[in-house]
């Protein structure tokens, strides 16, 4: 939820922060948008079976969350100074700001639920971990992923020991930690920091992440498969938590924890596998729409739109979805949301520039100086 325009890495000191916004990185949250769209309101599978094309639809489950979470560290990691950041005193200004956008995330988010939509909000999450990523923006990319590989994982320990705690909890309560826990969540973040760590913008940069991310996620699903496939009812199990049949022997119940592939389960293989594609899906965006001219700018415009206003275009549809006497659900529901979210996107842009909630959050942000 933040903007992509980077420090660079001379801005040291209290030295100007700006930089030329990445496309790719844009239309990339724009798939994530969309996709969280699909998942809310799409009317999708609920199980994902590639030999079915009628299940297709359910790679929305899970997948979007987990790439917007990604691209979360991805963006903190380019309003940080990319692949240097800075050094004192600038670095704490940074931090600063960030804290301050943590806090209006979570109070939007909060706002969001009192919506009384159907629909986890994941915003209250996504401030936490703002406030959690702060002690590491100047870590390297390395340690960056040894943490993150650290919490995947511990993901699907935590998330089965906090559960029983949220056993009587309501809708709000279970928006917050339960459905997407934040230690599993962490992981993301701090993978997209390590990518930006990294570096984005070359070529050949560009092409290894692609291929690692598809390779470590294509790994993580053959060996969930292999070593524990589904059980019966897996699809309707709880979103956030590792789930075994009842009556598993205890090798079967140990291998759902860690290497299950279901969606959106917490598990360590799905940790791992989401993160692959979500990484493999920036590279590529940025691959294919960075630095390759006025017409691939012109091509990713309706999505690099959507993509840089993230909060008002996810607040935006859960307040369409609170003002609608009925609540949506089918893939024309799904194609009304994306079609007015580009139109939106594409014209406040076009004429207004940067998204109001995003305005509003980087006003809040402004008032720690940078010099």
């Amino acid at each position: 939820m933040t903007d992509t325009r980077p420090v660079p890495p001379t801005a040291v000191r209290g030295a100007s922060a700006s930089g030329v916004r990445l496309q790719g990185v844009d239309v990339a949250r724009a798939v994530a948008l969309l996709g969280m769209m699909a998942a809310h309101i799409g009317g999708i599978a609920d199980q994902l079976d590639w030999s079915d094309p009628s299940t297709w639809s359910a790679v929305a489950h899970g997948r979007p969350s987990t790439l917007f979470a990604v691209l979360a560290g991805v963006s903190i990691g380019l309003t940080s100074g990319r692949t240097t950041p800075p050094g004192p005193p600038t670095i704490g200004r940074v931090r600063a700001r960030l804290a301050v956008r943590a806090a209006a995330v979570v109070g939007i988010g909060f706002v969001l639920i009192a919506l009384d939509t159907p629909v986890y909000v994941i915003l209250p999450t996504y401030g936490v971990l703002f406030l959690l990523v702060i002690p590491v923006l100047r870590v390297r990319p390395a340690c960056l992923l040894a943490i993150a590989g650290a919490c995947a994982v511990l993901s699907p320990i935590v998330a089965v020991s906090t559960a029983p705690a949220y056993a009587d909890a309501g809708m709000v309560g279970q928006q917050l930690g339960l459905v997407y826990p934040v230690v599993t969540f962490l992981a993301y973040v701090l993978v997209g920091l390590a990518v930006a760590r990294a570096g984005l913008e070359a070529r050949g940069r560009q092409v290894v992440l692609l291929a690692s991310g598809a390779l470590v996620a294509a790994t993580a699903y053959v060996v969930g498969t292999v070593l524990a496939p589904l059980p019966a009812g897996a699809a309707f199990a709880f979103p956030g938590v590792p789930y075994a049949v009842e009556g598993s022997t205890p090798a079967e119940a140990l291998a759902q924890l860690f290497l299950s592939p279901r969606d959106h389960s917490s598990t360590t293989v799905d940790v791992i596998g989401t993160a692959g594609v979500a990484v493999a899906v920036i590279a590529l965006c940025t691959l294919v729409f960075d630095g390759r001219g006025r017409v691939a700018e012109r091509i990713a415009f309706p999505l690099a739109a959507v993509g840089s206003m993230p909060l008002t275009i996810y607040s935006g549809h859960l307040v369409v979805i609170a003002m609608l006497p009925e609540y949506p659900e089918s893939a024309q529901a799904w194609g009304w949301f994306a079609l007015g979210s580009v139109v939106f996107a594409m014209v406040w842009r076009r004429f207004l520039g940067r998204g109001p909630l995003e305005r509003a959050v980087a006003a809040l942000a402004s008032t720690v100086p940078m010099r």
